[in-house]
């Protein structure tokens, strides 16, 4: 067997998805949003997101390294983001296989992989948002009661002043006119 040179090219795609779940409390809720850096290995910027409640977003990974991700809160309140990364690897090499039947097949359970692993982002990414929207909800309908309960002693608290002057006003003129 004499050695054999081939080339073999690797290709990085990264998809991340972003969403802000929940913040301190029901109203602190703002879309203030958060900032994300992308940064290369080099230190060098790939992307960059303002002001964001959630995004999804896909780049290719053009260099071997450690990227960093990172998030700024300028919000002055606690925020629980959720982030996720999926990396696929394409490799393309031109060495033989010795048994060429199998090939198409790897190639389709590999395509067939990333498929399923989409198709699971997703529904991270749709379970995030429901938290997220579960959160505010939840704060706005907290924030309706309260509104509610606060307008029910107002107007019971009107209602028993009417009734308190409207007793004085008659109790003053039966004074006035027994005299």
């Amino acid at each position: 067997m004499g050695s054999e040179n081939y080339a073999k090219a690797i290709l990085m795609v990264a998809v991340l998805s972003m969403q802000g779940v929940k913040a301190d409390a029901p109203w602190h809720y703002g879309d203030h949003g958060v900032d994300l850096m992308i940064k290369g290995p080099s230190g060098e910027q790939i992307y960059e997101f303002r002001d964001k409640t959630c995004e999804k977003y896909k780049f290719l990974a053009h260099r071997k390294g450690l990227y960093r991700f990172c998030f700024t809160n300028k919000s002055p309140y606690h925020e629980t983001i959720d982030f996720d990364v999926h990396i696929t690897h394409f490799v393309y090499d031109n060495q033989h296989v010795k048994d060429e039947h199998f090939r198409p097949l790897l190639e389709q359970i590999s395509k067939l992989e990333d498929a399923l692993y989409s198709i699971q982002f997703e529904q991270h990414w749709l379970a995030a948002q429901t938290d997220r929207q579960t959160f505010v909800n939840n704060g706005i309908r907290q924030g309706a009661i309260q509104k509610a309960i606060l307008e029910s002693v107002a107007l019971i608290g009107s209602s028993a002043l009417q009734v308190y002057l409207l007793r004085r006003i008659f109790e003053h003129k039966r004074g006035i006119s027994r005299v």
